[in-house]
């Protein structure tokens, strides 16, 4: 892979021909990304879009997990750094428009958990193949900021309002038998299954007629790109959310490992520094 930068949390290397593996590689952390990682996760996709020999990409994780989200030590920084939120919000932004207009096929293979800026990855693959048993979970309301980054894009889409606003509200984790049920992603396996599905898949979409199968994901990544209004308002608010009281307290219970007490601030049922 020497024509590609140097990455220290993705790993990347040949699934097969013309398949671009790419593994989100720090299984210590269930593989966290911290702001390297999450800046590698970003990037990749404009290098691999621009390698002729790149004809699919298939995204996983390192070990048991397809990724944790966001490292608590960069999220923190986030919350505490104007200077870090404002680089995390163009980042941020940038990972959801990279893989929309990236014009070759991506599968994704999950297994374990699939949180955060990991869970965006997963979902916004053209195919995604998913352990039965794995954990999907889209925790912002519970660190206290708003749903942004890929969820107001592309799961209303995918599994419809009524089901988005519920697991985007309240944060329950479904797993992978329950997402393929309600359409949020392609396939559900057992897990033992998942990599050489996912790997197969992307095969057989590197060996297809590749301005057929390119310019089909452009057509149907109309929907998404005449939804990004609606992503550009909830990553705002997201980072928003960052400058406020209420992710504090989401980090402090996150470091405790306890859930989180969002106190309400006046008698008139507003919570804290929200006045709508």
């Amino acid at each position: 892979m020497d024509s590609y930068g140097n990455y220290e949390v993705l790993k990347l290397d040949w699934a097969g021909a013309g398949v671009l593996r790419v593994s989100i590689d720090n299984p210590s952390r269930a593989n966290a990304l911290d702001a390297t990682g999450h800046g590698e996760i970003t990037r990749i996709w404009r290098e691999a879009d621009a390698d002729e020999r790149v004809r699919a990409v298939l995204i996983t994780g390192a070990g048991d997990n397809f990724s944790a989200g966001g490292d608590l030590g960069w999220v923190r920084d986030l919350a505490d750094d104007p200077q870090a939120r404002i680089a995390g919000l163009r980042e941020a932004r940038e990972l959801v428009t990279n893989l929309v207009n990236f014009t070759k096929p991506v599968v994704s293979a999950v297994r374990g958990v699939a949180v955060g800026a990991g869970l965006a990855a997963a979902l916004l693959a053209d195919v995604s193949v998913v352990a039965k048993d794995a954990r999907l979970i889209d925790g912002h309301t519970k660190l206290g900021v708003a749903a942004g980054d890929h969820a107001a894009l592309i799961w209303p889409l995918l599994c419809g309002l009524a089901k988005a606003k519920y697991y985007l509200l309240t944060c329950d984790q479904l797993d992978g038998a329950e997402a393929e049920r309600i359409g949020l992603v392609s396939l559900a396996v057992p897990d033992d299954e998942v990599t050489d599905r996912a790997t197969e898949i992307a095969g057989r979409l590197a060996n297809g007629a590749p301005t057929a199968v390119q310019w089909t994901k452009h057509a149907l990544n109309s929907w998404l790109r005449s939804a990004m209004p609606h992503f550009d308002a909830a990553l705002a608010l997201e980072f928003l959310g960052f400058a406020g009281p209420e992710v504090q307290e989401g980090l402090a219970a996150l470091t405790d490992k306890r859930a989180p007490t969002f106190h309400q601030d006046s008698d008139d049922g507003n919570p804290q520094g929200y006045r709508g």
